[in-house]
């Protein structure tokens, strides 16, 4: 692994630019080889050091690792093994009678070197996972992970230098001034995750090389309930799905909209849930993980402390142990439409719940508001689901269940 210096950097890139004919040249047989050389090292040969990793950075448990890190990647790998040979194969195409007597076929080609930006919350999950798809593709790859994830980071570098060169896989560690000095670059194709903000920067640095891109942006991912959902299993989903990995997931319900009928039984639902799966809040348990470093927990806690001195109350929850990085699973209710709990997107624990009479009036809200990263509604009543899916736009909508839809690739 090389530090932050351009000149390393550069060599790093152009060995990657010189080695992308050889690499897109192999056959699938030496590609599915080296992905199962990535599966044995995840599933096997480091997967006691990723959940310590993992732990050492922001407290995640061993369990959540598997689920959340491990195993996603796992069948990203198996599905790529099982398809890729029909992925490389040329597909006949049509061929029109102006040029009869000609065969026409789709070639797969790779798009060359490609740069992978990844982010802290899901630190092995987000690396991995399109790094599978780059180099099934055929391309060379350079993978910046976060800083925020420094431990876990590192052993990314590891886990590729044992089995890729770095001609064909390279990683970059480094902050702010790395990632500048790789956007300086003219990739074929950069993958970034993380924050909108910072996705604007690297679209611009790709349009000055006409890089393609693929961002995975940040955004409000609101949960709606109507008077005919099922409440209880609504309260399990939405627990599950909002404080997996301390509520730091891009899709992990926003703020709730919940029917005034169906309010109290959410709320009291949600204690219950919460006491069953963490037993004492007052304190971090082993089975939830910390908020990544400090100036997120600054971050959050003044959003909250912000919502409050604004007339929201807290219905469960609200601790928050600067020592340890933990803030408790909170439920805010009566929160101010101008605090940031509800501008922004929160990225952890805390729980805006909003009440409704009217679908409708929830359906005029969204529209006013930016398009949602996800967007879950909860109902029974095939008429409101069919109203949600037509008059809302989202980037996926999840009928009664949350988060889940990620793994349906």
């Amino acid at each position: 692994m090389y530090p932050m210096e351009p000149e390393k950097i550069n060599a790093l890139f152009y060995g990657l630019k010189s080695a992308q004919y050889r690499v897109g040249a192999y056959s699938h047989t030496k590609r599915i080889e080296q992905l199962k050389q990535l599966k044995k090292a995840l599933a096997n040969t480091y997967r006691t050091r990723i959940h310590q990793a993992l732990k050492d950075d922001f407290g995640k448990p061993s369990t959540e690792v598997d689920l959340t890190e491990i195993y996603p990647v796992i069948g990203e790998i198996d599905q790529a093994c099982q398809h890729l040979k029909k992925w490389m194969s040329p597909t006949r195409v049509h061929t029109p009678i102006t040029i009869w007597g000609s065969t026409s076929y789709y070639i797969q080609e790779p798009k060359g070197v490609c740069l992978i930006m990844s982010p802290w919350n899901y630190p092995i999950n987000l690396v991995f996972s399109p790094l599978i798809s780059a180099l099934a593709a055929g391309n060379t790859v350079l993978v910046k992970p976060s800083e925020h994830a420094s431990k876990t980071s590192a052993l990314v570098g590891e886990i590729i230098e044992s089995i890729w060169p770095l001609d064909e896989v390279a990683v970059v560690l480094g902050g702010i001034e790395t990632a500048t000095a790789l956007l300086e670059l003219p990739w074929n194709h950069i993958h970034f995750t993380g924050a909108p903000s910072i996705g604007k920067i690297v679209m611009t640095a790709a349009a000055k090389h006409l890089s393609s891109v693929t961002l995975e942006l940040g955004g409000q991912s609101p949960l709606i309930i109507d008077q005919t959902a099922d409440i209880m299993d609504c309260v399990q989903k939405l627990a599950w799905s909002k404080w997996i990995n301390a509520g730091q997931t891009c899709i992990a319900p926003n703020h709730v909209w919940v029917h005034r009928s169906k309010y109290t039984a959410l709320i009291e639902g949600l204690k219950a849930q919460i006491d069953t799966a963490y037993q004492n809040t007052e304190n971090r348990s082993e089975s939830y993980c910390q908020i990544v470093n400090k100036k997120h927990f600054d971050r959050l806690s003044e959003a909250l402390h912000q919502a409050v001195a604004g007339g929201a109350e807290i219905a469960m929850g609200g601790t928050t142990l600067p020592e340890d990085r933990y803030i408790a699973p909170t439920v805010v209710v009566n929160a101010p439409k101008d605090c940031a709990l509800m501008r922004e997107e929160i990225f952890g624990p805390m729980l805006p719940v909003l009440i409704f009479d009217d679908l409708r009036e929830v359906i005029e809200d969204l529209k006013s508001q930016e398009k949602p990263l996800a967007l879950y509604f909860f109902s029974k009543n095939k008429k409101n689901m069919d109203l949600v899916l037509k008059h809302t736009r989202a980037g996926s909508t999840c009928i009664n269940h949350a988060v889940v839809q990620y793994a349906n690739g």
